[in-house]
């Protein structure tokens, strides 16, 4: 079988050298206990767990304290103001060191508890409890407290969440910093260090410019992106907790539309505005209450809800009883009431087609990915018995599965797409709907094909049913020109549907097929 039996009669062309790294399978980036970035492959990012990531900040600690002459906690405070930037830590230390340390509050610790009443016993400055010398802490600044008091006072600021890497002497008065070597020291329980270390840990990737947290749920890998690193100019990336996702905005992958139009989408779909709009296109005010009524009957005596049941014509909205006719034309007001119901009613009726369509597209791709997760863990198990294959030879099921989630999701952002193309670039349009429509078609081909004709090879006959080769030539077919399909319509919208020009207010189409499937 070649790709024409696949296709309609018409054909699109697609150049065989486009190479879009969201839709072709490559091999797993992240086999190897390290982060790798695959930059040989064009892959532009690099996955972190969290020794990764851990190893990253305590090497430019130690950088710090040794270029710095100073311990690993003035470094790591240094470092945390100066949002973990090793260039702007030297910057400003260099500078003036002395301007430095005030701000971030790092004091002279040999001054520690200089202030403090000679003598074997010390006041605690919170409980006033006298306690000998060896029971009283203090950082720098010479403010005593007791052992009891400092752990009471870390362990409530870290239950206060991340604002315990900033943490000050008790002393309201006092700005010295209180470093980590205190925390580990002074905190009550293994559990609050093991926070601390946790709120440090995070800090060092939500203060970085490069590095992201995945998005995906309960995923504890974070994203460091290039985005000098070459290639093309999307932001996809594809953690290995396997959720995919937009760098930038880190919203859910979105080629080929840009993170402005999502943003712009996804607060369409969330805005109250939407809302009024339905209420103009489909509801009229009670003259009496101003309450929006919807009608639902034939008849045009309407009667408001209780407690208002104001009585009165659905079509002029005048009084019922004293209203005899209102089919005389008033030019001005029915013509500024019709226009604005007419505008309202195609507002709605063009956002719930794109939206219907967006809607249901990442609803099918949930659900796809819900059977490929039952095609890995029981389908392939189940044609390995009774089609007597290896699992290496039916790895083309698992790629249709994952052409079909790539493409329903890209499928889903054109119809967002889709719905903020100008109105008035008619010749763009209808190349858009075109591209779409074909790209649409062969994914439909492909997701039945992988839906619903593998089920009759499942079923265990006592020996291999005969069909199944003909039926993976056709998988493979399908998933081959649905993913060029899609490569095609990609690179046109990704390039602003480019092979229309505009001249002044008409558009010129560049080698266009109109009537025929020919690109």
């Amino acid at each position: 079988m070649d790709e024409n039996d696949l296709n309609s009669d018409d054909e699109i062309a697609i150049d065989d050298d486009c190479y879009y790294d969201f839709f072709i399978k490559g091999d797993d980036p992240m086999d190897s206990e390290d982060a790798k970035s695959r930059e040989g492959s064009g892959q532009k990012y690099t996955i972190l767990n969290q020794a990764d990531i851990r190893k990253r900040q305590e090497d430019v600690i130690a950088a710090i304290s040794t270029v710095l002459s100073v311990s690993g906690a003035t470094a790591t405070i240094l470092l945390r103001h100066f949002n973990w930037s090793v260039g702007k830590v030297h910057e400003a230390w260099f500078a003036d060191e002395d301007v430095v340390r005030k701000r971030v509050g790092l004091l002279n610790y040999e001054k520690q508890l200089s202030d403090v009443n000679a003598g074997d016993r010390a006041t605690c400055g919170i409980c006033f409890d006298v306690y000998p010398r060896y029971r009283i802490f203090s950082v720098g600044c010479g403010h005593p407290f007791c052992r009891e008091c400092w752990g009471g006072y870390i362990s409530s600021a870290i239950n206060d969440g991340p604002g315990c890497l900033t943490l000050r002497c008790p002393d309201v008065s006092c700005s010295a910093a209180a470093d980590r070597d205190i925390i580990d020291m002074l905190a009550l329980s293994d559990d609050d260090k093991k926070k601390y270390s946790q709120y440090l840990l995070r800090s060092y990737v939500e203060e970085s410019k490069q590095i992201k947290w995945c998005p995906g749920p309960d995923c504890e890998y974070a994203v460091e992106f290039d985005a000098g690193g070459g290639g093309d100019d999307s932001w996809d990336v594809s953690c290995r907790c396997s959720y995919s996702f937009c760098w930038n905005c880190l919203e859910d992958s979105h080629r080929p539309v840009d993170c402005q139009t999502v943003s712009s989408w996804l607060s369409k779909n969330t805005d109250e505005s939407e809302t009024k709009i339905w209420i103009l296109a489909r509801t009229k005010p009670c003259p009496r209450c101003q309450k929006s009524i919807e009608k639902n009957g034939g008849c045009m005596h309407m009667t408001c809800n209780p407690p208002c049941r104001y009585e009165f014509c659905w079509i002029c909205l005048g009084d019922w009883y004293n209203h005899e006719t209102c089919n005389r034309y008033n030019e001005a007001a029915d013509v500024e009431a019709d226009k604005n119901r007419e505008d309202a009613e195609k507002h709605v009726t063009k956002y719930t087609h794109y939206f219907d369509r967006w809607a249901a597209n990442h609803s099918s791709r949930q659900k796809a990915i819900a059977e490929m997760q039952r095609v890995q863990s029981v389908q392939i198990r189940k044609l390995i018995e009774t089609q007597g294959k290896a699992e290496y030879e039916l790895l083309f099921i698992t790629d249709a599965w994952e052409q079909i989630i790539g493409c329903r999701q890209v499928l889903k952002w054109t119809y967002a797409y889709g719905y903020y193309l100008p109105e008035n670039e008619h010749t763009k349009r209808r190349l858009f709907e075109f591209l779409q429509g074909e790209a649409e078609t062969g994914l439909e081909r492909l997701h039945e094909c992988a839906e619903l004709e593998l089920n009759q090879f499942l079923v265990d006959y006592g020996s291999p049913l005969e069909g199944f080769k003909e039926f993976e030539v056709k998988l493979k077919g399908l998933t081959m020109v649905t993913r060029k399909y899609f490569e095609k319509l990609v690179r046109a919208l990704e390039n602003g549907l480019s092979e229309v020009q505009v001249s002044g207010t008409e558009e010129i189409g560049q080698n266009f097929p109109m009537a025929s499937a020919e690109g």
